[in-house]
């Protein structure tokens, strides 16, 4: 019973005896409960010494706050301890309990408060989530305009669980599990302490005893006080008076450790999503930590099977076909089987996924749901509508060319609407199985191409609008896929290059150093009524881009030759036919641009590599080069810190890698962009030179370092290592290698390279 007479709370025997019952008889984890900030154990990084909330609890200048973290961590006792430390009125609620009139009773007595004794107050609301929208709302304008101090106490993400509006007009703490450490200071502190505690007993607790009731307690001030109060509580004294508490007995008193889980909360989701992130990232050993703890804690089973599920056709997808089926089964599996055993069937699940190749091709689908949405309606080709109604009315389906009855079960015809030929949603990548689908995508993708652009299998009015803007559209997609496919760096040398040549339409293009086909192909998109001549150095280049222009129709497919840069006059001389036309090249033919990327770096005369190119310049044309200088490239002993092996080893291995680029015999370093410029010059030709510094990144793997410093084989150039060992002692040259190897290995440095731009040209 209380009566209020000047602000001052008075209260009888009764309510004081009753008090003293209740603090006398509560659980041990509530008489321990710290009262003080100096009693309090853990969360250092909010409550330590200087920091802001010690700071405003101290000085009793707390703001609205909402302490979040798992149970057992300090969030109702760091509100008793405010309670204790504050001159302002606390009031405190369970959100389980209360209602929206115990939020307007709090109110009314914060507002009393307020204006009779001009005391804040400061509501407590613990399990501040349980509170509905409307509870929270019908606390917003009072904690909005300082009637209450709010302090709230959840174990969900507040962010989730809380009102916006309440969330940020508070400032959020987030407490931890406690430490070990943490654990056996307030486990010692209740064995001794006389008043709340058992100082007043002879309790022993053996230390493999304590070791189990806080290696269990996961984290839980109040589980392990709870274990231990069960643990003293039911063991009888010994004849001595000694309460012995033994490893059994803390064995019984806590058996199960307590997962932090809640099947709609923060851990259910933060742990399926570690999950499935392991499973992503091909890493079994923690996807089936992650399942274990979902099992563990009573996860659903066929939630987990669902997940797995959606990830085999998202993830694992075309790259192994069988996991989706296989994952399928053993779901199917589980039901019949059930716990326990049916854990077996997660478990081969998770491992499988976890450690099949990865692809997520099936991705292609929202390209084009995309597309869908965002492009007007494409009406269906002709040939593919029913033709069961209107075939000789409209045409529909005339034209349809039926695949079985072709090799392979497969013809070339156009599949997409019009305005959307050469269009990809499905990109298969090169892992596992999608690997072979890949070649045969691509393949078919290609001769697809080539048919629509030749008239064949497509649609009546696309025939017959062959040469309008919808063919050079499909084929400007085709040619756009196919020069995209570089790096950055690359690319950006490609396009510089080829700016700088100045491509009109119909120009005749020669590659001179053709190889991936970095600039044939965007020179064949950009000389689209021209023609493009691609030397390739080795049989196996030369290969790989004839099969690359199978795509196209033969008549605008680049002609491929093969042989050195010095081969080509006799190439081009000897050449009969170019793709499927009946004429000889003419004896002295000539380019309108000539184009190269690193073609003439180990010519050994560039002088006369020069004169050749110049000889194939039509009279308005232009020759476009980037050469990268290997005078100029990235110093390996720059990459690390030499000083470990003393001045004179260092200035020796400065001094034998820079020995490299010194030899005058060498055709590859004995050449820098003034050689070129006097080279092209000599040819009677007008030369412009630019020359960049770029810089890449390069990983130093284990294989990087070994080709560095393994000896090279009979007929090929020195390696690194050779070059070292020619002017190093064995036992110096280890030590260097070593060196690399140490500070090196497998990390991301940076590589610089010297690039010369050369535009060539006969001035008018």
């Amino acid at each position: 019973m209380r009566c209020y007479n000047g602000g001052v709370a008075k209260t009888d025997l009764f309510e004081l005896q009753r008090q003293a019952l209740e603090e006398k008889e509560a659980p041990l984890a509530a008489r321990m409960r710290p009262r003080t900030l100096d009693e309090f154990v853990g969360q250092e990084h909010i409550v330590g010494p200087g920091r802001l909330l010690r700071r405003a609890i101290q000085a009793d200048q707390l703001s609205s706050v909402i302490f979040y973290g798992p149970p057992g961590t300090g969030k109702t006792t760091l509100a008793r301890v405010i309670a204790n430390t504050t001159r302002a009125h606390f009031v405190a609620i369970n959100a389980v309990l209360a209602g929206v009139q115990d939020i307007r009773d709090a109110i009314a007595v914060a507002q009393e408060q307020r204006g009779k004794y001009g005391r804040r107050t400061i509501l407590f609301v613990d399990e501040v989530h349980r509170f509905n929208k409307a509870q929270q709302d019908a606390l917003l304008p009072w904690v909005e305009n300082g009637t209450v101090i709010l302090i709230g106490a959840t174990t969900e993400n507040p962010y989730f669980s809380v009102n916006r509006p309440l969330v940020s007009r508070s400032r959020i703490f987030q407490l931890k599990p406690l430490t070990d450490a943490d654990l056996y200071a307030i486990a010692r502190r209740a064995l001794a302490d006389p008043e709340r505690g058992y100082g007043r007993l002879n309790v022993v607790v053996d230390d493999d005893a304590l070791d189990h009731l806080v290696n269990v307690a996961n984290g839980d001030a109040r589980a392990l006080l709870n274990a231990l109060e069960l643990a003293v509580e039911t063991t009888p004294p010994a004849e001595d008076g000694a309460i012995h508490v033994t490893l059994a007995v803390a064995e019984e008193s806590i058996q199960r450790r307590a997962v932090l889980y809640d099947k709609e909360g923060d851990y259910h989701f933060d742990t399926i999503s570690a999950f499935i992130k392991s499973l992503r990232g091909s890493d079994p050993d923690a996807a089936l930590y992650w399942l274990a703890k979902m099992v563990y804690a009573g996860e659903d089973p066929r939630f987990i099977f669902r997940r797995m599920l959606i990830f085999a056709a998202e993830d694992v997808g075309m790259a192994d076909p069988h996991a989706l089926p296989l994952t399928a089964a053993a779901a199917e599996a589980f039901d019949r089987v059930g716990l326990p055993e049916g854990r077996f069937h997660l478990s081969l699940a998770a491992i499988y996924l976890a450690t099949a190749p990865k692809s997520n091709s099936t991705l292609g689908f929202f390209d084009a749901l995309a597309t869908v949405e965002a492009e007007r309606e494409a009406e269906v080709p002709a040939h593919l509508r029913d033709a069961s109604r209107d075939r000789e009315g409209f045409g529909h389906g005339a034209g349809y060319l039926y695949p079985h009855a072709y090799r392979d079960h497969w013809v070339a015809q156009q599949y997409l609407p019009d305005a959307l030929q050469g269009k990809v949603f499905y990109q298969p990548t090169e892992v596992g199985a999608e690997a072979r689908i890949k070649a045969e995508v691509e393949r078919r993708r290609e001769a697809q191409l080539a048919a629509m652009v030749e008239g064949q299998g497509v649609a009546p009015p696309e025939v017959l609008t062959f040469t309008g803007d919808l063919a050079g559209r499909a084929r400007e997609r085709w040619l756009q896929r196919a020069v995209s496919g570089v790096s950055q760096r690359l690319a950006a040398q490609r396009d510089r290059v080829v700016q700088a040549a100045r491509l009109q339409r119909h120009h005749l293009v020669l590659d001179v150093n053709a190889g991936s086909g970095l600039l044939t192909w965007e020179a064949l998109r950009r000389a689209a009524e021209g023609g493009v001549v691609a030397l390739a150095h080795t049989a196996q280049d030369a290969e790989a881009l004839r099969q690359q222009a199978e795509r196209l129709p033969e008549v605008e497919r680049p002609l491929v030759l093969q042989g050195d840069l010095d081969d080509l006059p006799a190439l081009l001389n000897g050449v009969a036919r170019w793709g499927s036309v009946n004429s000889r090249l003419p004896a002295r033919l000539r380019f309108d641009a000539i184009l190269g990327r690193n073609a003439l770096t180990r010519h050994p005369d560039k002088a006369a590599a020069a004169r050749l190119l110049a000889n194939l310049l039509a009279e308005q044309g232009r020759i476009s080069l980037a050469e990268t200088v290997p005078a100029h490239t990235q110093r390996l002993y720059r990459l690390v810190d030499l000083a470990p092996l003393g001045p004179d080893l260092a200035a020796a291995v400065a001094d034998a890698e820079e020995a490299i680029y010194r030899q005058a015999d060498d055709p590859l370093v004995n050449w820098d962009e003034e050689a070129l410029r006097l080279a092209f010059a000599a040819a009677g030709l007008t030369v412009e030179i630019a020359v960049e510094r770029e810089q890449s990144e390069l990983l130093a793997t284990p294989a990087v370092l070994s080709r560095w410093f393994a000896a090279a084989a009979p007929g090929q150039r020195p390696s690194y290592g050779d070059r070292l060992r020619r002017r190093l002692s064995e036992e110096d040259a280890a030590a260097v290698e070593a060196l690399f190897r140490g500070q090196l290995a497998n990390r991301t440095v940076a590589w610089e390279t010297t690039v010369v731009y050369l535009v060539a040209y006969r001035q008018p």
